[in-house]
């Protein structure tokens, strides 16, 4: 292979990577690594760029096998993803799905036995949502969504440790109120993708319960919000801006849906409110 045309390669294999993780940079890659230094805590800067990468490739997995699920609605939604744009064929991603997993069990084992049992957990939570369909209705949906995103928060915590087979304490009471609050709000993630979800069947519950979806995330915000201020006492100032956050994201989140493009609204809100507490909590905490 010539020079040029191997450099295209890569640059190719680059952009095909990248377009299938851009969407999360912002949602799940920088919080859940913010998460893990702060809960951790990260005993070398040095081992950053490997919590990062952690997070990555496990992610690459799961998005990977979840484009594979039904590309047509990806075609409606999301048409810059890999398979929809043309970049790569059903076959080789299906044939890149197959060698993650193996990818990520080995990382994870160089680590610990504790983050390869991790791994192999939300690996098993990836072929439950994907291959065996538990996205197709909203409470096995937020119920393995919910579990997983705590997978990736506890395995980039291991990461993070010098000892990556031990966990402090505050850093498990984190993961668990992250999971538990992802599991009662994350349906307002599903209000944006609601067209493709009617397409293919796909039983989300702001299909199903439309006014119940809204009311949820506009109460339940502020609750938690409330909640999470006292249990890592807050001080007083940053308690309040933080449930006043909450109380007008909820607030706007449930008026969104009259207003043209406000589904996407209700998903930027929801998304930023759950980057305060996923890292502001555990900073408190310390």
């Amino acid at each position: 292979m010539t020079g040029p045309a191997y450099w295209h390669s890569v640059e190719h294999i680059v952009r095909v990577l990248y377009r299938y993780t851009k969407s999360d940079i912002v949602t799940t890659i920088i919080p859940v690594t913010i998460f893990a230094v702060a809960a951790a805590p990260l005993c070398d800067v040095r081992q950053l760029p490997g919590v990062t990468f952690w997070i990555w490739l496990h992610l690459l997995q799961f998005n990977v096998a979840n484009q594979l699920v039904d590309p047509e609605e990806d075609g409606m939604n999301k048409a810059f993803r890999p398979i929809p744009a043309g970049l790569i064929s059903v076959r080789n991603a299906a044939v890149l799905r197959w060698l993650l997993t193996p990818a990520c069990l080995c990382l994870s084992a160089s680590y610990s036995t504790y983050l390869f049992t991790v791994s192999v957990i939300l690996s098993s939570l990836i072929v439950w949502y994907n291959e065996l369909r538990g996205h197709q209705h909203w409470l096995s949906k937020n119920m393995v969504t919910a579990l997983g995103y705590s997978l990736f928060e506890l395995g980039a915590t291991l990461t993070a440790r010098c000892d990556s087979s031990t966990i402090e304490p505050v850093a498990l009471i984190a993961v668990v109120m992250s999971m538990v609050i992802f599991a009662t709000t994350l349906h307002c993630q599903d209000f944006k993708d609601e067209e493709g979800d009617r397409l293919i069947g796909r039983k989300t519950l702001p299909i199903v319960f439309p006014s119940l979806a809204r009311t949820s995330v506009m109460v339940g915000l502020p609750l938690w919000s409330i909640c999470l201020a006292c249990l890592w006492k807050i001080d007083v100032m940053c308690g309040a801006a933080f449930v006043a956050y909450a109380g007008l994201g909820g607030d706007e989140i449930h008026d969104a849906q009259k207003c043209p493009g406000g589904p996407k609204v209700m998903s930027a809100l929801q998304r930023y409110w759950r980057v305060f507490y996923g890292t502001g909590l555990c900073i408190a905490a310390l």
